[in-house]
């Protein structure tokens, strides 16, 4: 009685053990810390090989890594094992859409049909499913009309997005609009975004098209209304780096940057590099040859192939 109690025992404190540690996986995963989650979730599988959702985690894992390969080997069983998963539809074609993206185009030219199966699945399964007609607007609208490109298509699905998600809608009809070069159809679009939603993406949108238009002040106008509204760092760079491309408001630009640099984090996206990078330009526009060759200097000192960096210091040094 004893040895069965003891091995009853044993087992119980291994199954607590596994449990916590994948709950500790897990809470490494949403904080983004995958490097710990991976190893754990790895040998929780090991002790669960059919583990659907551990599966799912190591397929994100990997098409984080952009390790296209390993996410489809995660992705296509869970398609073939729950095809009534609109999720896991969506993942395997967005994983073999990325795999396509970076092989040739003739290969690639295989992949299309798979590509447009899993997203059309994974709509037709979840008809309130946001990132899968996301990805059917894009798709549709990158792919040339002689293997199944589609304006038309891409708009139908951006007015699905309309009636699940009005400011998804508008992002999507501007973004379909932008690409038709329907510029002051993309404007109207995009401004609707913002008095619907007003989130940092939907004046991102805009203050982009603007860029794209060559009407900087407006970038520059509506990028600042963002950041006094959301506070986020990264509008910080946005700011300086319109400034430096444009060759305006040389003063708001700098304070910006040096703004972004001060409060810089991993999330922010834009390495500092660039910020520096952004500094030296404007200075190089300013005729301040000192200044500039000291921020460029600190650019490539945090990126010695910093090919655009590399570039801009010959011209810093044509002054």
């Amino acid at each position: 009685m004893h040895l069965k109690f003891l091995i009853a025992l044993l087992f119980t404190a291994s199954v607590f053990g596994q449990q916590a540690d994948y709950e500790k996986a897990e809470a490494y995963f949403k904080a983004e810390k995958f490097e710990h989650a991976k190893p754990l979730f790895s040998a929780y599988l090991k002790a669960h090989p059919k583990h659907a959702k551990t599966r799912e985690y190591l397929g994100d894992i990997a098409a984080y890594a952009e390790d296209w390969d390993t996410a489809i080997a995660y992705y296509e069983p869970l398609v073939e094992e729950q095809p009534s998963s609109a999720n896991y539809h969506f993942k395997f074609g967005g994983a073999l859409g990325m795999k396509a993206l970076n092989i040739s185009k003739l290969r690639a030219l295989t992949y299309i049909d798979d590509i447009k199966e899993h997203f059309t699945k994974a709509a037709e399964l979840d008809p309130k499913h946001i990132e899968t007609r996301w990805a059917l607007v894009e798709l549709y609208l990158q792919l040339p009309g002689i293997v199944g490109g589609s304006t038309k298509k891409a708009e139908a699905y951006a007015m699905e997005l309309q009636t699940i998600s009005p400011v998804d809608g508008y992002l999507a009809r501007g973004y379909v609009a932008e690409y038709q070069d329907e510029m002051q159809e993309a404007e109207a679009l995009y401004k609707k975004a913002i008095e619907v939603g007003g989130s940092p993406t939907t004046y991102e949108k805009l203050t982009n098209l603007y860029e794209k238009k060559n009407q900087p002040q407006k970038a520059i106008d509506n990028a600042a209304s963002s950041l006094k509204l959301h506070k986020r760092n990264q509008i910080n760079y946005q700011i300086g780096k319109i400034a430096a491309e444009f060759d305006m408001e040389p003063e708001l630009g700098l304070a910006s940057l040096k703004q972004y640099i001060k409060n810089h984090s991993v999330k922010d996206g834009v390495p500092v590099s660039w910020a520096h990078f952004r500094m030296a330009q404007i200075y190089k526009n300013l005729g301040d040859k000192t200044r500039a060759t000291h921020y460029i200097n600190l650019a490539l000192a945090d990126k010695p192939d910093f090919e655009q960096a590399l570039e801009e210091k010959r011209r810093i040094e044509e002054l």
